[in-house]
């Protein structure tokens, strides 16, 4: 598949032919939204509690009579019902991670970075160059990709490059032994260094853990 190739500078591109996987019709559609899913519920902390009747402070005392009030009997203060009483039926502390196997999530990641690359939205540098100044390196990407939330990946950073892009607020850095399926489809548009995408391409032909 041929995607659009830029000097390091950014300042001319031309075309050039990468090993992309294809796939046909909706083949890894839906590995792609269960491994999505699976990404973001694993970010879930599951640290969410209400109290409970056993656990909120309160008197169990009964609060009045059984008879002859002319309202509801009541057997405690800390019901639901009653202000700074217990809440029914509140969320608990859960584990929500989810476990996606090697084989589902590399054929997410083929078909994150199939569609991506069709539609246009992935781009490919020679390489990744910076003196650690943020208006340089900020010029670069502004010269491929003017607006737009970034994705840039690398095989590996430098410091001087992190130093360069930690301040550019629409920018993420990755590396390509550890970008996902989730990350290929959060940003508008992915950059990748020559070098990164190679990597990629060996990790979706089985070379490492996708």
């Amino acid at each position: 598949m041929k995607l659009k190739f830029h000097t390091a500078d950014g300042a001319s591109a031309s075309e050039k032919d990468f090993p992309i996987p294809e796939l046909e019709g909706e083949k890894g559609v839906q590995a792609l939204k269960q491994v999505v899913l699976a990404y973001m519920a694993n970010k879930r902390r599951g640290t969410h509690s209400v109290k409970t009747r056993s656990t909120v402070h309160g008197t169990g005392k009964k609060p009045f009579r059984q008879k002859g009030t002319g309202i509801a009997r009541q057997g405690t203060r800390v019901g639901p019902q009653h202000r700074h009483g217990s809440v029914a039926h509140g969320p608990q502390p859960r584990d929500y991670s989810q476990h996606i196997n090697k084989k589902m999530r590399r054929l997410a990641l083929k078909r994150a970075l199939f569609d991506r690359a069709k539609e246009g939205e992935i781009e490919v540098i020679e390489r990744w160059e910076s003196n650690g100044k943020t208006k340089e390196f900020n010029g670069t990407l502004g010269r491929i990709v003017p607006t737009g939330k970034l994705l840039i990946v690398d095989d590996a950073w430098s410091d001087q490059t992190i130093l360069a892009a930690r301040n550019i607020a629409r920018l993420d850095l990755r590396e390509a032994a550890g970008v996902n399926a989730h990350d290929l489809c959060h940003f508008d548009r992915i950059i990748f260094s020559e070098g990164a995408i190679g990597k990629l391409l060996g990790r979706l032909d089985g070379g490492s853990q996708s």
